[in-house]
């Protein structure tokens, strides 16, 4: 699974749900404490109010007015040093029962209430200066109307805030883990639905100019990125018939340059003249040089190279280089070859390897100075070194001479600006690379990197070829 980018769109959803859920859960969490505070104290009023109606119920009418009997065990309970405390008054005002006295004095100097309940607080009251929350109310009884007063300490309540403490603290550490899996399992769900985008995204980083044919999947994607993938695949197509008949152009009109070319050739070289007929004859060299780099820029544009073959990469770069250097004599330069005793194996295509290693040993000798030399290398590592003596390339430069058709302002005149990029097209069909570096004593170095196949077992052995021996 590869890690999210910063500016990924998972990353985003993936922050905007935790926020989305850390917020509705806290806001949740929130609510649910204050209605457990306020249950809690809605039955302690409940209590309270249970409380006046129960001492009501024994008022009892007497002969000098009404009285309080309460039953021995209540009366023991209240008196036995109670959190509870309360006081029972006539209508008149006169406290019939009170519980601790105290209180009855405290309550004879409030006004009788009303038949519903108000609610007071008391400080510091009694032996232990506790603190007290309450009602009075004014109820029916036997006896009549009477006003009763009941409070109860703060802190009383252990079990209900025992109980309240206990689901705060569970709260403070489940809803944090419930926001974390959740946010987890929203997360994979993320994944799990960007899946085809990612894939699609594989695939389109197949596509280039060498696999025009290939599409975008739109199969099991959201109804968003459908018409996208549709609208980029109608596309494709568009530039698919562009580089066919592009590709079909240039093979086309190189192929029919071939044989005009080769009549003109025929016919000068069959001529005899003076100095302006040479200067023609090396027009047309040019040009048949032009029109066979047209032709092999079209087969690697229009075919796809099979490189599944074993390659002896000493026996191409040898062959090439026997084959140039008698051409390389006649523009009096010289080319040298050096290269391991054993075979150099590699998987690839023999004749685009040595069309690579062609046309570098071309543009080295073309840049190179009179009876100046090349030097061509391999290495067993899967490497073809061609060096030259020529005035280098500046470094500026070293990434445009790869590119087609382009000519630096130095360039020699039969040059077409087709033979590096050829070069860089075989080098991506095999999956390697060339690199191009100022020579140890002037002039440039261009190197072709190989993976060397490992697996590749030859029993045949070649006699090693010293540097110089290749030169006609």
């Amino acid at each position: 699974m590869k890690p999210m980018s910063l500016h990924s769109l998972q990353l985003r959803l993936a922050v905007q749900l935790a926020i989305l859920y850390a917020v509705a859960t806290a806001v949740a969490a929130a609510i649910l404490i204050y209605q457990a505070y306020d249950t809690a104290e809605t039955l302690g009023e409940r209590d309270l109010n249970l409380r006046a109606a129960d001492l009501a119920r024994y008022a009892v009418p007497g002969p000098n007015g009404p009285r309080l009997d309460l039953p021995p065990q209540l009366a023991a309970a209240y008196q036995s040093g109670s959190t509870d405390i309360f006081a029972v008054r006539a209508a008149d005002g006169r406290v019939l029962a009170a519980s601790p006295p105290g209180f009855g004095e405290v309550v004879a100097k409030w006004p009788l209430p009303s038949d519903e309940p108000s609610y007071f607080s008391l400080s510091d009251f009694g032996p232990a200066s506790q603190a007290y929350h309450g009602l009075s109310v004014t109820l029916e009884s036997a006896a009549g109307p009477i006003a009763v007063a009941v409070a109860r300490a703060k802190g009383a309540d252990v079990l209900a805030s025992a109980v309240l403490r206990e689901f705060i603290m569970d709260a403070a550490w489940v809803v944090p883990l419930l926001v974390v899996v959740t946010v987890g399992i929203g997360i994979l769900v993320i994944r799990r639905g960007l899946r085809p985008v990612r894939e699609i995204s594989d695939i389109a980083a197949r596509i280039g100019p060498a696999a025009t044919h290939i599409r975008l999947s739109d199969k099991d994607l959201p109804a968003e990125i459908t018409p996208l993938v549709a609208a980029v695949n109608r596309a494709l197509d568009r530039l698919e018939q562009g580089f066919a008949v592009q590709r079909k152009f240039t093979a086309n009109a190189a192929h029919e340059l071939r044989t005009p070319l080769a009549i003109i050739t025929a016919m000068l070289d069959a001529m005899e003249g003076n100095g302006e007929l040479t200067k023609l004859r090396s027009d047309v060299a040019r040009m048949n040089r032009i029109v066979e780099q047209l032709l092999r820029v079209a087969r690697l544009d229009a075919v796809a190279l099979d490189v599944s073959s074993s390659v002896d990469l000493n026996d191409v770069a040898s062959e090439v280089v026997e084959a140039l250097a008698p051409w390389a004599l006649a523009q009096d330069r010289m080319i040298a070859f050096a290269g391991p005793e054993g075979p150099v194996a590699i998987k690839g295509n023999k004749h685009a390897i040595g069309d690579a290693i062609r046309n570098l040993v071309e543009n080295a000798v073309m840049h190179s100075p009179p009876r100046g030399e090349v030097a061509v290398s391999v290495a067993q590592a899967g490497r073809v070194s061609v060096l030259d003596r020529g005035p280098g390339i500046p470094s500026e430069h070293r990434e445009l001479i790869f590119e087609r058709f382009w000519r630096g302002k130095s360039a020699a005149s039969n040059g077409a600006g087709l033979g590096l990029a050829i070069v860089r097209e075989i080098m991506n069909a095999h999956r390697g690379s060339i690199r191009v570096e100022p020579g140890p004593t002037g002039g440039a170095s261009f190197t072709l990197c190989f993976a060397a196949d490992a697996h590749i077992r030859e029993a045949r052995t070649v006699e090693p070829v010293e540097a110089s021996a290749l030169t006609a």
